[in-house]
């Protein structure tokens, strides 16, 4: 924390009110001291007091009074140059220290060649170069983000964890169409949960944590084509909605937040799910049946929760399953033997529980841990009284009133193709083949009643009617024309693919981070008689745990190589 100098006490009232914007207070290297009393601010006071107004917007657009000047006498390569230009500055207003001369370079028409700025060409015009990524990781930078990035119409990433922003997220981020990547992680932003994220079409990796977001999460996160989501370690208080398993996600991290309610059930349809942590909420349920359907599952981590019941069997069909925490939780019953039967089982943590029986073979997995449960003739259980006292109250998992698990639709079929009954019509050739006979060959059917001469020219309707080639019976009256058959039906061409997002490897700056992951904070221990002793360290040290094939914090998408580290250690 920076050394402030204090201010007099007959404007301590007039500071409370700026300083009541909150998170950004130790943003400034240095505070003047103001010494006017009923006068005019000076310069520096009055620029102080601005950077204290940083939560306020200006306008109902967000503006929160940047002005940015482009030199006449600067020359650009294209307009989007000239508006990454003027965003750029607007950002470099924005910033209060910079201990490491991150953006000094930030000066001059060449915004190509500003540090942590990467350009490309534009996904729209080849021939033109246009800003596609921003990474200031581990800058140490204070400041916030002005309304001015909404001109970065081309950016794919964004990367600015590990720095010392603050405020909350600009409305005009989404005007940032092709944004890929968003990591605002281990900042200081408040506020609510940022609802722009939920209006950026291309997103797939969405990293908010070590933050201070509060309230609730929308929904509507949950139905987002997103590959990746960790919001852990912000103080979010929300109820998992019964939409959280259409989520298409490979990792989610909650951990650390203040969630609660039902483990849901619908969490059995996240067929794409490789980790899920859940550690250290107030999540008050059993563990539904469901999670055995998730057999491309690899962590799985509910512990520090107040989970209820038993394990159930259906964890046996987890086969991908390698980490398995429910640690510290009130689970209770026997450990199914097919759980320990995985055969890519590494970490088995059911410490601090009341689970009474425990195969043989479940203590065969490399690291695990069963004390402090019920267990006779275990070492480190827990006292008789105390497993008496628990186990003889019964557990009722209808309880708890959690929705019922809907299995997901069956994906639609792709578009079938053209009906071949339909495909014929572009055939009109075939029409011109009826007029070839001569009139007398349809004239000798009807003997008895000749026609007069003018019905013979009806031939003619046969080119718009080939199916029916014999003539109806005759008639006292000719025939009316045949109306247009199927022939001017031709079928709609099959509806186009749109993809929902575009993949943005061209984009993406080819930078190589070796950035150590965030340590799991210590999750503070359930109250409980006697108080347990610390909790075992958790395998993987930080969320989200990088799993052992892959190199990095994300399970890998194929074809997608997340370019962004996590955060360093929480300070």
């Amino acid at each position: 924390m920076k050394n402030k100098t204090p201010f007099p006490n007959h404007l301590s009232l007039v500071i409370a009110f700026f300083l009541g914007t909150g998170v950004c207070l130790s943003v400034a290297q240095q505070t003047p001291t103001i010494s006017s009393y009923g006068g005019d601010l000076s310069d520096a006071e009055a620029m102080y007091i601005n950077k204290r107004q940083l939560l306020y917007y200006k306008d109902e657009f967000g503006d929160r009074g940047e002005r940015v000047t482009v030199d006449p006498s600067l020359v650009f390569e294209n307009p989007r140059l000239k508006n990454a230009y003027m965003a750029l500055q607007a950002w470099k207003q924005a910033i209060f220290s910079d201990p490491l001369n991150l953006t000094a370079n930030w000066v001059g028409s060449q915004v190509c060649n500003y540090e942590g700025v990467f350009c490309s060409r534009a996904p729209d015009n080849k021939t033109i170069r246009t800003v596609a990524g921003i990474d200031l990781n581990h800058g140490d930078i204070a400041g916030y983000l002005p309304e001015e990035l909404g001109f970065l119409v081309d950016l794919a990433l964004f990367h600015i964890n590990s720095n010392r922003f603050c405020g909350t997220i600009p409305h005009k981020f989404k005007k940032l169409r092709l944004l890929f990547e968003l990591d605002l992680s281990n900042n200081r932003f408040a506020g609510k949960f940022p609802q722009v994220v939920l209006k950026l079409p291309s997103l797939k990796f969405l990293d908010l944590r070590f933050n201070e977001f509060e309230g609730t999460v929308p929904k509507e996160l949950f139905d987002k084509d997103l590959d990746a989501i960790f919001i852990n370690h912000n103080r979010f208080v929300f109820d998992l909605p019964v939409n959280f398993g259409n989520s298409p996600v490979s990792v989610i991290v909650l951990a650390n937040n203040k969630f609660h309610g039902c483990v849901p059930s619908s969490l059995g349809n996240m067929s794409n799910l490789n980790e899920i942590i859940l550690m250290n909420n107030g999540f008050r349920s059993c563990l539904p049946a469901e999670i055995g359907l998730l057999k491309n599952l690899t962590v799985f981590d509910v512990s520090f929760n107040q989970l209820i019941g038993p394990l159930p069997d259906t964890v046996g069909g987890m086969v991908s399953l390698e980490q398995l925490n429910v640690a510290h939780t009130m689970l209770s019953g026997k450990i199914p033997a097919s759980i320990c039967q995985l055969p890519n089982l590494e970490s088995f943590t059911f410490s601090y529980n009341f689970f009474t029986g425990e195969p043989p073979v479940c203590l065969s997995p490399p690291d695990f841990s069963d004390r402090r449960n019920c267990l006779p003739g275990r070492p480190e259980q827990r006292s008789a009284a105390q497993c008496k006292a628990f186990l003889s109250m019964p557990v009722d998992c209808s309880s708890f009133r959690c929705a019922p698990f809907v299995p997901s639709l069956p994906a639609p079929p792709p578009p079938s193709p053209p009906v071949p009954v339909l495909s014929p019509p572009p055939l009109v050739v075939i029409p011109k083949s009826p007029p070839a006979p001569p009139p007398p060959v349809y004239s000798p059917p009807p003997p008895s009643h000749p026609p007069p001469p003018v019905y013979s020219p009806p031939p003619s309707p046969p080119v718009y009617s080939p199916p029916p080639p014999p003539p109806p019976p005759p008639c006292t009256e000719p025939p009316p024309p045949s109306p247009p058959p199927p022939l001017h039906y031709s079928p709609p061409p099959p509806r186009p693919v749109h993809y929902r997002s575009p993949p943005p490897p061209s984009l993406l700056p080819p930078v190589n981070y070796h950035s150590p992951p965030p340590p799991s904070l210590p999750p503070p221990i359930p109250c409980e008689n006697p108080p347990p002793p610390p909790p075992p360290p958790i395998i993987y040290g930080s969320p989200p745990p990088p799993t052992p094939v892959y190199e990095g914090p994300l399970p890998p998408v194929t074809g997608v190589s997340y370019a962004s580290p996590p955060p360093p250690p929480f300070y």
